[in-house]
């Protein structure tokens, strides 16, 4: 499933450490600072190293994520929701940090997710170049192809800084998505039912 992600990754030879360092140079200068003053000497360094750990959702195969179900359910086969999962992904296009929660859902057939997986997946894709629209579905798609549910329901609620920090710079708008597979998809009820307890503080 996350195929096209490896094969961008592979394609593309990935420059080392030095030569990201030396880009982060090379930006500094471009702002208008002088990447040899005092305050800005391990800039360079720092900065590879937090990408790195910003973008490490690239490094992280989700099916192993997914990989392990449980089917001793004690017969269990309503909703199983975990919302308010604080994520902090990236904009693809201005890369800038967007912020936000994600209230995932599914109708198990059988087998269940443990609940930390869900959240797991949540990181995995937020840290990662995004869309938020892509990461919406992304959730939905992995979870439906590892458990094959009933239905998932995803619903991301986020603020792009993008938006709030140049551009229009609107801050405190947020951004809403939402993707339904399955019964959730084909019925209103469900989608209703969703929603409301996303939002029954």
């Amino acid at each position: 499933m996350d195929a096209i992600v490896k094969n961008l990754v592979s394609d593309t030879s990935r420059p080392s450490r030095e030569e990201a360092e030396a880009a982060v140079r090379v930006l500094l200068r471009w702002a208008g600072d002088d990447p040899e003053r005092e305050g800005l000497l391990d800039t360079p360094k720092r900065v590879a190293a937090s990408y790195r750990e910003l973008f490490s959702g690239y490094e992280t195969d989700i099916d192993e994520v997914l990989g392990r179900t449980f089917e001793e359910v004690a017969g269990y086969n309503d909703m199983v929701l975990v919302r308010d999962i604080p994520f902090f992904s990236h904009c693809e296009h201005h890369m800038l940090p967007v912020m936000g929660k994600a209230h995932v859902g599914y109708l198990p057939d059988g087998r269940v997710l443990g609940l930390s997986k869900i959240a797991r997946v949540v990181d995995v894709f937020g840290r990662r170049l995004q869309t938020q629209e892509a990461m919406t579905a992304q959730i939905a798609q992995a979870i439906t192809e590892t458990l094959q549910p009933l239905g998932v329901a995803v619903f991301i609620e986020a603020e792009h800084m993008c938006m709030a920090m140049r551009g229009i710079q609107k801050s405190g708008s947020t951004t809403l998505t939402t993707t339904f597979t399955g019964r959730f998809k084909d019925n209103a009820t469900e989608q209703a039912r969703f929603m409301t307890m996303v939002r029954g503080r």
